[in-house]
């Protein structure tokens, strides 16, 4: 009998900790490739807990637990965590290591699973154990997995090829220059544990991980330009052992830690964002010096190559044709008040998957009616869904992963509309439309920024949030994260936000074929939201008597009308208005063939209406 309540497989966990003398376990969202999206056999804490955002963790002890998320999902939380079963935390200010420190007794023994755990999250939280006289030790098996009677069995979807024509380089190409890096830096080898980053360097992709086309795989490229590649052997067809080639040795995966065993006395890179404890574990059992560095591959693919670049610009075309039928649909069928959030969600990928280039979507759409716009990573089901209602805001965030004759890209756009009354009569309030065009204000200040060679997405965050900050106003999620070429649709290492707190991608300098989102917000909590999101492309400008040095700007990738019904014309400057207008002109020249394409009346008239001038 499966156990059906969350406090019963508490239960369980609990009595399997017993049986292995430990007295607390710590349960992360994690794989063994520290992925921002983990597959359904991973989703270890959802199942312990109920919890089903993509960051956070759980401490559970034999007499309490807690769980630790942070602020996007402070409400989130409360809805699906019953408290009487795990204490709310809030991170960063709590966090499990110093929550550990302070509930459990001296000598006891903390259990993780090494495979789900960086060397860094190691240290700290050993070091804070030890102060109390407490110890972390790595399990033997997770045993969440020993409990856990219907855990869904890994994916065993076929790898496949992305093609030199959409990669931009082929992978002998790739492997060389992170050899000629490895002899630089005079090490032996690198561990490839991202899962992006091998299917960068091998030019493979997959459908391990849903809304990421990824394999998965862990790899070792050597000094000489050799490579390992672990991976299920039934993923790799005859096809892709010849796109491989006979530098490449595919191994079985569940050869991987024994193989990181007999690498011997040699200095190994590995990256401590996504080179999980167990791989340097075994690395240094066998003798090998683990040196941690940054995956050599991921400055390389955060710099879009051209053919990289043409597939981002086919692909948002295919996706801005999409989204506008779909607001088209919104404008006209949700006034009614017989639409909800799941039923917008299921049409907005009906339009998307019109186009045959359309493999999935980059993640969980959030289709966001009222209050539910005012939570930034809101995910709509059978529990939370509720009716579009007319005369609000309506907030939806989506994307595609395309390939097709274009080429291949990853989609990322957020637009927020207002959905009006059977009678035509309601209008969004001065305090909405006053928030809204701040923020679209924000959205152009990036747009139009100029900025030297060195210059950190940090440094740029603050021209988003100015004219928000004007009015007292301000959001508590970043303002650009990077995108891949048919891969994460967050990818690093530049971002443009905050440079408080966790520092990570803000001070990393932007280079030209870098592609960042651009999406300021604003939300009033239970009431409505606002985002307005594009996607950019970092690129290098002339400017006439400029300085000596490099000079960057953005060009726009993303390309859907920005609802004029919520803008307040009298908040922009003259220069702010131009942009709009030039903007529109511009979704009307790239947009109006594809639509007029699929016959949709309807969506041809919302276009051309949405793109006159102000």
């Amino acid at each position: 009998m499966l156990m059906q309540t969350h406090e019963a497989r508490l239960s369980a966990l609990r009595e399997e900790l017993k049986k292995r003398g430990l007295d607390g376990f710590c349960v992360p969202i994690a794989d063994a490739h520290m992925s921002e999206y983990v597959g359904e056999d991973a989703q270890r804490l959802r199942w312990l807990t109920g919890f089903g955002g993509s960051a956070g963790s759980a401490v559970v002890l034999q007499h309490k637990a807690a769980i630790f998320v942070d602020g996007r999902y402070t409400v989130q939380v409360r809805d699906q965590v019953e408290e009487r079963l795990f204490e709310y935390r809030g991170v960063p200010k709590d966090n499990p290591a110093n929550w550990l420190a302070a509930n459990v007794s001296e000598a006891a023994q903390v259990g993780y699973d090494a495979w789900l755990a960086t060397p860094g999250w190691v240290r700290s939280t050993s070091a804070a154990l030890e102060k109390v006289g407490a110890q972390l030790v790595a399990v033997d098996g997770n045993p969440i997995d020993a409990v856990w009677q219907d855990q869904p069995a890994q994916s065993d979807a076929p790898a496949r090829i992305h093609e030199d024509e959409h990669a931009g380089r082929n992978a002998q190409e790739k492997r060389a220059a992170i050899a000629d890096w490895l002899s630089e830096e005079k090490l032996d080898g690198v561990v490839l544990s991202a899962l992006d980053s091998v299917g960068w360097a091998f030019n493979i992709r997959g459908a391990d991980i849903a809304h990421t086309p990824v394999a998965m795989a862990f790899a070792l490229v050597s000094q000489d330009g050799t490579a390992q590649l672990f991976i299920d052997e039934n993923k790799v067809s005859p096809e892709m052992k010849q796109h491989l080639g006979n530098a490449v040795t595919i191994r079985p995966r569940g050869e991987f830690e024994s193989a990181l065993g007999d690498i011997g006395d040699k200095r190994i890179a590995l990256d401590p964002e996504y080179g999980v404890a167990a791989i340097a574990q075994a690395l240094e059992a066998g003798g090998a010096k683990v040196v941690e560095t940054r995956d050599p591959t991921i400055l390389p693919r955060a710099i879009k190559n051209e053919a990289e670049v043409d597939g981002h610009r086919d692909a948002q075309a295919r996706d801005g044709a999409a989204v506008s039928r779909f607001l088209a649909w919104i404008e006209a069928e949700a006034p009614s008040g017989e639409i909800d959030e799941l039923t917008a969600a299921a049409k907005l990928l009906e339009f998307r998957s019109v186009d045959g280039g359309l493999k999935d979507t980059s993640f969980d759409t959030i289709s966001a009616a009222a209050g539910h716009a005012a939570l930034p990573h809101y995910k709509v089901d059978e529990d939370s869904n509720i009716t579009i209602p007319p005369g609000s805001i309506f907030l939806c965030d989506s994307g595609g992963q395309y390939i097709g004759d274009g080429g291949a890209g990853t989609t990322d756009i957020t637009r927020t509309v207002w959905v009006g009354s059977a009678d035509g009569k309601a209008e969004p309030t001065a305090e909405m439309k006053d928030r809204f065009t701040r923020v679209l204000k924000g959205h152009i200040s990036i747009a139009q920024a100029i900025f030297p060679e060195g210059t950190t997405g940090g440094q740029l965050d603050t021209l988003a949030r100015m004219h928000l900050w004007e009015a007292g106003c301000d959001y508590a999620h970043g303002t650009g994260h990077g995108v891949g070429s048919a891969l994460g649709v967050h990818e690093g290492p530049q971002r443009i936000a905050k440079t408080t707190g966790s520092q990570g991608g803000t001070m990393e300098p932007l280079a030209a074929g870098m592609i960042c989102s651009n999406e300021p917000g604003y939300y009033k909590a239970g009431e409505y939201g606002i985002r307005i999101e594009n996607l950019v492309l970092i690129e290098e400008r002339e400017i006439e008597n400029a300085d000596e040095g490099t000079w960057f700007g953005f060009e726009n990738l993303t390309w859907v009308p920005i609802d004029g019904t919520l803008i307040d014309i009298d908040l922009l400057t003259p220069e702010e208005r131009d942009w709009v207008d030039h903007y529109h002109a511009c979704c009307r020249e790239i947009l109006s063939a594809r639509v007029a394409e699929t016959g949709d009346d309807r969506a041809a008239n919302w276009l051309e209406r949405h793109t006159q001038p102000l």
